[in-house]
Formats: C-alpha cells, sequence, structure tokens
C-alpha cells in the first residue's frame, strides 16, 4: 500500500484505507475495520519493540569486532523510535494506519544497516549470524495487518536482502551456501505464510463487519416493524372499537335522564357486541391462537373474515390443497405473510376482491394472493421501502432466510399476484 491509497480523513475513510471500497458507505463496517486496523498497529509496535531489543542486545552482548559504536548507535536510536511507536500507537487513529506501512521499511533498513555493518568487520564474533535471525520477525510484524498487498511489497525486499546480507556475511559467519539458500527458503515461505495470513484475515474482518452491519440493520427493521404494527393496531382500535364504545357511552348518558327505552338499550347492545368481535378479531391478528391450535387453514379463513368485516372487501380462501386440523413448521411464516400482503392490498390496491391459497405439495409450502386492484407500482414500493415501510422486504427477507421466495408481480389483466413458496424443512 502507498501513501495514495490513505484516506482523506473521517470515520467513513477507514474502508478505503484497508482497500475496501466497496464498504465505503458502511459507518458500522468501517468503525470494525478501524478498531481491527488500530489493534493490529498495537500488535505491530509491540513485535517491533522486541526486535528494537532483540538488535540492541545482539550488538552489545555480542558486539562486532569493528564499528561497534555505529552498530549500538543505530541500534538504540532503533530502540527508541520503537519506544516512541508503542506510546503513540494507541493515540493516532487513521494517521497511525495510514503512514504505518513506512515503519516495516524502517525495520528493514536497520536490520540490512546493522547486518551489514558487523558482518563488514566480524572477524571474531557472530554478530552478523545472529543478526540476520531478526528477518525472520519481519514477517510477522506485517502479517497482522489488514493490507496483504503491504504485507507482499515488505516481503519481497526482505527475503531478497535477507539472501544478499547473508552472502555478504558468509566468510565472516563461515556459513557454507547451502545453509544460506535453505534459509532464504525458510524466510520465503515464512513470508508467504505472512501474506496468506494478512489475506485471511482480511477477509474475517470484513466478514465479521458485514455480519455486525446486517444485524444492526435487522435491528433496525424490527424497530420499525413494531413502531408500524403499533400504529396500526392504534388505528384499528380508534377507527373500531373505540367508536361502538363511545356510542355505547352516549347510549348510557341518555338513559341517566330518561326512563329505559328498549331501542336504546338495543344499541348500546349492538355496539358492545360489535366492539367485542373488532377487539376479538384485533386480538386473532397480533397473535392467532387458532394458528397453533387448528392450523393453517382455519387461522387464514379467520384472518380473512376480519380484514373483510373492517375492510369491506370480498376474500375468498381456498385451503383445499393444505392439511386440515394439523400444524406444520411453515405455519407462523406464511400466516404473517398472509397478514402483510392482505394489509397492503387493503392500503394501496384499490381491490374490491381477493383471493388467498394455501397448499403444500412435494415438500414445499405456497401461499397465493391474488386481488383485482390496480396493480403493483415497483417506484413507488420502492419509494414505500425507502420511506420506512418495510413490511414486504422483512417478509422476503424471513422467507429466503429459510430457503423460500416471495415474488410479487402484476397481472397482465390488472391487479397483483403475491406468490410466497417456503420448503417445510428450513435451509440450514
Amino acid at each position: 500500500m502507498t501513501p495514495a491509497d490513505g484516506p482523506a480523513d473521517g470515520l467513513a475513510d477507514a474502508a478505503p484505507l484497508l482497500g475496501l471500497a466497496e464498504l465505503a458507505d458502511e459507518r458500522r463496517i468501517s468503525r470494525i475495520l478501524l478498531d481491527n486496523a488500530l489493534h493490529g498497529i498495537r500488535i505491530q509496535v509491540a513485535l517491533r519493540l522486541l526486535l528494537a531489543v532483540f538488535v540492541l542486545l545482539t550488538v552489545t552482548v555480542d558486539a562486532p569486532a569493528e564499528h561497534a559504536v555505529a552498530c549500538i548507535a543505530i541500534a538504540a536510536a532503533y530502540a527508541v523510535w520503537a519506544v516512541v511507536g508503542v506510546v503513540l500507537a494507541p493515540r493516532g487513529g487513521l494517521d497511525v494506519i495510514r503512514w504505518s506501512w513506512t515503519a516495516l521499511f524502517v525495520d528493514l533498513a536497520v536490520l540490512v544497516a546493522v547486518t551489514l555493518i558487523a558482518g563488514a568487520s566480524d572477524e571474531t564474533s557472530w554478530t552478523a549470524d545472529i543478526l540476520v535471525a531478526g528477518f525472520f520477525v519481519v514477517p510477522m510484524i506485517a502479517a497482522v495487518g489488514l493490507r496483504p498487498g503491504v504485507c507482499a511489497a515488505v516481503m519481497i525486499p526482505t527475503v531478497v536482502v535477507f539472501f544478499v546480507a547473508s552472502a555478504l556475511a558468509k566468510d565472516p559467519n563461515g556459513r557454507p551456501w547451502s545453509y544460506i539458500l535453505l534459509s532464504t527458503l525458510a524466510l520465503a515461505t515464512l513470508a508467504v505464510g505472512a501474506v496468506a495470513l494478512s489475506r485471511l484475515q482480511r477477509s474475517r474482518v470484513v466478514t465479521i463487519g458485514s455480519l455486525a452491519a446486517a444485524r444492526a440493520r435487522l435491528l433496525d427493521d424490527v424497530i420499525q416493524i413494531e413502531q408500524r404494527e403499533r400504529r396500526d393496531l392504534a388505528e384499528h382500535l380508534h377507527d373500531g372499537a373505540l367508536q361502538y364504545v363511545l356510542g355505547a357511552r352516549q347510549e348510557l348518558a341518555t338513559l341517566r335522564d330518561a326512563p329505559a327505552d328498549p331501542e336504546t338499550i338495543a344499541r348500546i347492545d349492538e355496539a358492545l357486541r360489535e366492539s367485542g368481535k373488532l377487539l376479538r378479531s384485533t386480538l386473532g391478528e397480533l397473535h392467532p391462537a387458532v394458528l397453533e391450535q387448528s392450523g393453517l387453514a382455519v387461522a387464514l379463513t379467520d384472518l380473512a373474515r376480519a380484514i373483510e368485516h373492517r375492510s369491506g372487501m370480498h376474500i375468498a380462501v381456498d385451503t383445499a390443497g393444505w392439511p386440515a386440523g394439523t400444524s406444520t413448521p411453515a405455519d407462523s411464516v406464511l400466516f404473517s405473510t398472509a397478514r402483510e400482503l392482505l394489509t397492503n392490498v387493503v392500503k394501496h390496491a384499490r381491490a374490491s376482491s381477493v383471493e388467498v391459497t394455501a397448499e403444500l405439495d412435494d415438500g414445499r409450502a405456497r401461499l397465493v394472493v391474488l386481488d383485482d386492484g390496480i396493480g403493483i407500482d415497483d417506484a413507488a414500493a420502492a419509494r414505500r421501502i425507502s420511506d420506512g415501510h418495510i413490511g414486504l422486504a422483512s417478509r422476503r427477507t424471513r422467507l429466503e432466510g429459510q430457503g423460500g421466495s416471495l415474488e410479487i408481480i402484476r397481472r397482465p389483466g390488472g391487479g397483483t399476484v403475491a406468490i410466497a413458496v417456503l420448503p417445510m424443512t428450513p435451509a440450514g
């Protein structure tokens, strides 16, 4: 990765910084990517500090015969730089991620400089031979990042420089060419593994970020659905049962100042009876006990009668192809889908009649809702979703999550047909 690959600034720039432009609009994913990248930087500075301690101890405990002061000065400066990195890394944010790739080349440059200086003057000690082992730490430092491209860009010169440094220190170290070649091969293998590990880590972080974003969206959808259902419930109670109760109360008020009138009492009785029906109908739509007791066929019929009574539409229900009197794993999903579809027909279709069919064939449950209304408008449906009306979208998501599908199309002769399909064994 080069500086040009970095972001301008801000949280939304975390995704492009990590080479994930396709996720730049997902703030939740960007946050997860940023947190993981900063965690990787903390690991890098810790490993770099250990490498600096290794280099400093090597050139002081087993100092080269000549130019020992230069080696110690470089190692000490490197150690100070590593300590500064440990202190500043947790506070740097995006700036640390943006420029962290340069630190890997500093690691490489320090190892090269100290190894070459020690190897050029080393005739009596093993300083250079010990220092070349530090090259094997560089792949680990690069691997913890989320940028396999940067890791590969560092690993290639690391392997090349390791071979050159080992070759230059061959005579002082007394190592044969076979040892140098095999050591280089071992470092190259470690470098390939580091790049692969970086890619795997990046893939896992992206997956986790995507799942977290999907979970957050689902939670938002659930909240919106709950708010919409509460609003619909309030409208049903206000326009239905509440009006009958208020009417009965007014009739009761007339009885306080006048003798009992059979017609007034009859109107009160009728109002209370109708409000009771509407309340039972609303409760049945919210949680149909009949669905658990008698199965989908009976529950769909009751649902159709309740909506028919409230809307004035004619709703025909055909459950001849559905097992009567028994419950199936698809009952709950298909019932909630039917309720959502019928609610949308009432609100948007301007239909006079609806046909609802439920059938079970060859291990697949199928629900068909057909109306004679104005037909679905894709643009209007998209606008409703963007405005937060996600009932049908959530139904489709739930069906697809269980291996099913929901298709809504315009009928050639007018109206809309919705087909929900669900396998009796949910997809695992």
